[in-house]
C-alpha cells in the first residue's frame, strides 16, 4: 500500500477507542433523556448557583493528522471536555465564583484538571468595577467565552484567532481587572472597557510545550507577567459592536533538551525569554434578527532570546490571523453557518514566504447546528484547509509528531461535536 505519511496508532491509543465510542453513546442517551437545569443551594443565607457543561467530539481527516489526534485513518474521538462552576452573589455589588475544567484533546490536556477561573468581582458603579483572582482574559470577541462553547454556532471557533490547542494559555490570568461601561453623549452608544495586569502560567499539557517536544525538549514552565486593555463600542446601530484589544507580555520558558553525542544522550538546560511579545486584535460583530455576522484580525509578535546548548540565539515569530463568519438561525432549534479563516506566520525558523504551505493555513468552513432541547446541542461541520502552518513555533493545529512522514498541502476534515450544558 502507498504510504500517505500517517503514523500507525500506538496500542495505548487504539485501546482507548472503544472507550471513546462508548462515551459518545452514553452521552447521546443522557442528553436525550435528561434535562438538567442549573442547580441552586443556600450557603450562609446566600444562594449558590451551580452550572456545568460537557462535550464529546469526533474528527476525521482525509490527509494529515490534526490537533494532536490520529484523525487521518478512521478518525479520532479523543476530543472530550467538561467543566463545572459555582457562583454566589454576596450582595447587589459583590459576587464570587470559580470554575474547574478538564479535557482530553489527543496529546493535550490528558485529564489533568485545571482552574479556569476563581475570582471576586465588586462593581461600585456601572462605569467602575474590579475583579481579582484567576480572572478570564478579555480580548476580542470570544477569548473570555471559550469555555461557553454551547453559545457558539461552530464546533471549532476560527483557528486563526482562537486555536483550541492554546486554550489553556489564553483563557485567564492571575491578577486583577478594572472594568466598566460608559454611556457616550449625543446618543452615539456606549463604550465598555477592561484593563488588566496579571501573571500568565501555561499548562504543561498545552500546545506550545507539545510543539517543542518534537525537538526532544521537555518544558517545565511557560509563564510571566502580562498586561492589556480591551475597548468595545456598542454603536448607535442596534446589534453592531466594534472593538480592539492589546496585550503585552514578558514570558519565560524553561526546560531541558536532549542531544545525541557519539551514541550518548546528553541532557542540557533550555531557556527562552521574550524581549518583546505582544498581540493586537480588532473585531466587529453584528446581530440582527436570525443573523449573526462577525470578523476579527489578530497579530501576534514575539522577539525571543533563547539559550540552546549554551549558545544564545535570537528568534522571532510574527503570526497574523483573520476571519469572517456568518450564521443564520433557520428555525428555533436549527442554525447554519460558515466562515473563512486565514492564518499566516513568519519566523526565524520558517522564513517569511507566506505562500509556503508550512507558513499558512487557509480554512473554509461550513457548519450546521441542531438543539434537540435547551440543554443539548449537536454540531456538524466540514473544514477545507490549504496549508499546515507548522514551520512557526506558535501552534497551528498540525504537528510533526503526528505526521512523521511529512505533510500533504490540503486537508479536508469532518468535525462532529455534541454538548450538554446546565
Amino acid at each position: 500500500m502507498k504510504n500517505r505519511g500517517r503514523r500507525s496508532e500506538p496500542m495505548t491509543r487504539r485501546g482507548k477507542r472503544p472507550r471513546q465510542i462508548l462515551m459518545m453513546v452514553l452521552l447521546f442517551f443522557l442528553f436525550r433523556a435528561v434535562p438538567l437545569p442549573g442547580q441552586e443551594f443556600k450557603l450562609f443565607e446566600r444562594t449558590v448557583q451551580v452550572h456545568g457543561f460537557a462535550s464529546q467530539g469526533f474528527i476525521h481527516t482525509d490527509e494529515n493528522n490534526w490537533l494532536t489526534m490520529n484523525t487521518a485513518r478512521i478518525g479520532s474521538g479523543e476530543f472530550t471536555d467538561f467543566g463545572a462552576n459555582a457562583s454566589m452573589q454576596i450582595n447587589d455589588r459583590f459576587r464570587v465564583g470559580a470554575q474547574l475544567y478538564d479535557r482530553n484533546l489527543g496529546a493535550l490536556g490528558k485529564w489533568h484538571p485545571s482552574l479556569d477561573w476563581a475570582m471576586a468581582d465588586y462593581r461600585f458603579k456601572t462605569w467602575l468595577g474590579f475583579r481579582g483572582g484567576k480572572v478570564k482574559t478579555t480580548a476580542g470577541l470570544y477569548t473570555d467565552t471559550q469555555d461557553l462553547d454551547f453559545l457558539h454556532p461552530f464546533a471549532l471557533l476560527p483557528q486563526s484567532v482562537y486555536p483550541i490547542d492554546m486554550r489553556d494559555a489564553t483563557i485567564g490570568h492571575f491578577g486583577g481587572d478594572v472594568y466598566g461601561q460608559v454611556s457616550l453623549p449625543y446618543k452615539i452608544g456606549s463604550v465598555g472597557y477592561t484593563a488588566f495586569v496579571g501573571y500568565r502560567e501555561d499548562s504543561r499539557f498545552s500546545g506550545y510545550p507539545y510543539l517543542l517536544s518534537q525537538y526532544s525538549t521537555q518544558v517545565k514552565g511557560v509563564n510571566g507577567l502580562q498586561h492589556g486593555v480591551d475597548l468595545r463600542w456598542n454603536t448607535p446601530l442596534p446589534g453592531l459592536l466594534v472593538g480592539a484589544s492589546r496585550i503585552d507580555e514578558d514570558i519565560s520558558t524553561e526546560g531541558t533538551t536532549k542531544l545525541q553525542v557519539f551514541g550518548t544522550t546528553i541532557t542540557m538546560p533550555l531557556a527562552a525569554h521574550s524581549r518583546q511579545e505582544w498581540s493586537n486584535q480588532f473585531y466587529g460583530q453584528y446581530l440582527h434578527g436570525r443573523w449573526e455576522v462577525a470578523g476579527e484580525f489578530r497579530r501576534y509578535f514575539a522577539d525571543i532570546r533563547a539559550v540552546y546548548f549554551g549558545q544564545s540565539l535570537l528568534e522571532f515569530e510574527d503570526a497574523r490571523g483573520w476571519y469572517v463568519s456568518g450564521a443564520y438561525r433557520v428555525a428555533k432549534r436549527w442554525q447554519f453557518g460558515s466562515y473563512y479563516s486565514r492564518y499566516t506566520v513568519a519566523s526565524s525558523g520558517g522564513g517569511t514566504d507566506s505562500n509556503l504551505p508550512g507558513n499558512h493555513v487557509f480554512d473554509k468552513v461550513v457548519s450546521g447546528r441542531i438543539d434537540p432541547n435547551r440543554f443539548w446541542n449537536v454540531r456538524v461541520e466540514g473544514h477545507f484547509m490549504d496549508g499546515t502552518g507548522h514551520l512557526g513555533v506558535y501552534p497551528a493545529g498540525f504537528y510533526p509528531q503526528e505526521n512523521p512522514s511529512g505533510f500533504k498541502r490540503n486537508t479536508n476534515a469532518l468535525v462532529v461535536k455534541t454538548g450538554l450544558n446546565f
